[in-house]
């Protein structure tokens, strides 16, 4: 898997995601002047980061805990 063998929270999987999804509908609302589209590109990538974040945090607490795991 992508980190070092080990399996990453899906927190931190949906909220790369969330970020992408922002990240286009931004570019997009940016493209075609949309600014309701873009703000909420914004809000995407913002949930994305604060989602991704609390995976990380369930990570580091799991590996704190085993580091061992695999």
């Amino acid at each position: 898997m992508a980190n070092g063998g080990q399996a990453m929270d899906k927190d931190r999987i949906e909220g790369a995601a969330k970020q992408v999804k922002g990240a286009v509908k931004d570019v997009a609302g940016k493209v075609t002047g949309d600014t309701k589209l873009q703000a909420e590109g914004k809000a995407d990538k913002a949930a994305g980061k604060v989602q991704n974040a609390a995976g990380g945090a369930k990570d580091a607490a799991r590996d704190a805990v085993d580091p061992d795991r695999t």
